[in-house]
């Protein structure tokens, strides 16, 4: 036995030497009565061991208790004083056995104390006279007949029985201060994983907002720059042969430029200075501002309108506009600036956009949008097309962009279909 278990077991240990010892001794000092009071040995060394028993294996204890009565049924043997140590064994049984354990040992507690008063009457009898001078107490007992062995087995059980009962009563108080401990356990489980949960939703809210925001400048900045370029661009083109009509076509050209700077400039404070979602997503101008602006920059712009427009909600609007504001900059900068730009926008339940640009054989800048085609998905979508197709899919609506072959060379298309849930 390794030192943590002995340490365990000197408890037990202890008890069951005590009641040996005590067992011993009772069965020494009745050699007056039995001559070899040897016999009665075995019961002090069963009744120790089913002491020691009881709390680490109640059920061995329980079985070696009716070993030992049986034995001294068998043989006539003396019931000893010793033997009301016994409790303890149910009581062990009641507090640590299993459930069977614990219906046996409470069968036998009137078992026992039905065949302790029947089987050693008379042994009782002359045990306790000659230990004690308690023969007056039982000779007046018998004046009454034996009716009082009746009474003594219902004591018995008594005595024998409030042990049980106590381990019981421990039994499920016990079991009720485990079940407190894992109630208040999962308590504390449950609000340690709310606050984890609040703590996820917290910083995926945060990384909503970091995406959001990058989306936004990205799509104030490109489409600035795209127009800016642009205008810088056709500024190479003008015809030097008129000095004031180039002056004049320069100064508009400026004046485009710094338009697109300041619009783009106010964009960018109002992205990064909001603080309430109603302003983070708000943005200046509106949809036909979008498309005079890429006319304004040297485009030719063709743009049509089916169907009765609608007030859209603020978050839906933006949406709109955000999304057409990003079509427009992929066409400035795939786009060839000899044929023009279709813009489509159809209001048919719901808001559809569409913007068409041809793009150059060879253009290599638009092959990673090549492969965006339905039935082909890109393998690394640009941040653009990725944005808008996160804004679509945030409010109910979708995106689809595509190259087609036409007899007159590439057109790359981007549609985009807004719900429109009402106006403001």
């Amino acid at each position: 036995m390794t030192p943590d278990r002995l340490r365990a077991w000197a408890p037990d240990l202890g008890i069951a030497a005590a009641v040996l010892v005590l067992g011993l001794v009772e069965a020494s000092r009745t050699k007056a009565v039995w001559e070899d009071w040897w016999d009665l040995a075995y019961v002090a060394i069963g009744t120790a061991a089913a002491v020691g028993l009881s709390r680490r294996a109640p059920g061995a204890a329980v079985c070696l208790v009716w070993v030992v009565c049986l034995l001294q049924l068998a043989s006539g043997t003396q019931v000893l004083l010793t033997q009301a140590a016994l409790a303890m064994v149910l009581f062990g049984a009641a507090r640590w056995g299993s459930p069977l354990v614990v219906v046996l040992s409470g069968l036998s507690v009137p078992l026992g104390a039905v065949a302790v008063v029947l089987f050693g009457a008379s042994e009782v009898y002359e045990a306790l006279s000659g230990l004690f001078d308690y023969t007056t107490v039982i000779d007046s007992a018998y004046r009454f007949g034996t009716s009082w062995q009746v009474a003594s087995a219902l004591l018995g059980m008594f005595v024998l029985g409030s042990p049980w009962l106590a381990g019981l009563v421990m039994r499920f108080v016990s079991r009720a201060e485990e079940s407190r401990v894992s109630q208040v356990a999962a308590e504390q489980d449950a609000a340690r994983a709310i606050n984890e949960t609040e703590q996820a939703r917290e910083i995926a809210h945060l990384r909503e907002e970091q995406a959001r925001l990058a989306r936004d400048v990205h799509d104030v900045v490109g489409h600035s720059l795209a127009v800016i370029l642009a205008q810088a661009e056709s500024a190479q083109y003008l015809k030097d042969d008129d000095p004031e009509q180039l002056a004049g076509r320069l100064k508009e050209t400026m004046a485009t430029i710094a338009t697109s700077a300041r619009t783009s400039l106010q964009d960018v404070r109002q992205v990064l200075t909001s603080t309430q979602a109603s302003t983070a997503t708000s943005r200046s101008g509106s949809l036909d501002s979008l498309v005079e602006g890429v006319r304004s920059s040297g485009h030719e712009v063709v743009s049509t309108v089916v169907g009765r427009p609608q007030p859209l909600p603020p978050e839906l609007e933006t949406v709109a506009y955000r999304v057409l504001q990003e079509m427009l900059t992929n066409a400035i900068k795939h786009g060839r600036r000899d044929v023009a730009v279709t813009v489509e926008r159809h209001w048919e339940g719901e808001l559809r956009l569409e913007v068409r640009n041809a793009v150059a054989v060879a253009d290599d800048a638009t092959q990673p949008l090549r492969t965006l085609a339905p039935d082909a998905p890109a393998p690394t979508p640009g941040q653009g097309v990725e944005g808008m197709r996160r804004r679509l899919e945030a409010v109910g609506g979708r995106l689809d962009v595509r190259r087609r072959e036409e007899a007159g060379g590439p057109t790359f298309t981007a549609t985009a279909w807004v719900p429109v849930r009402g106006g403001a």
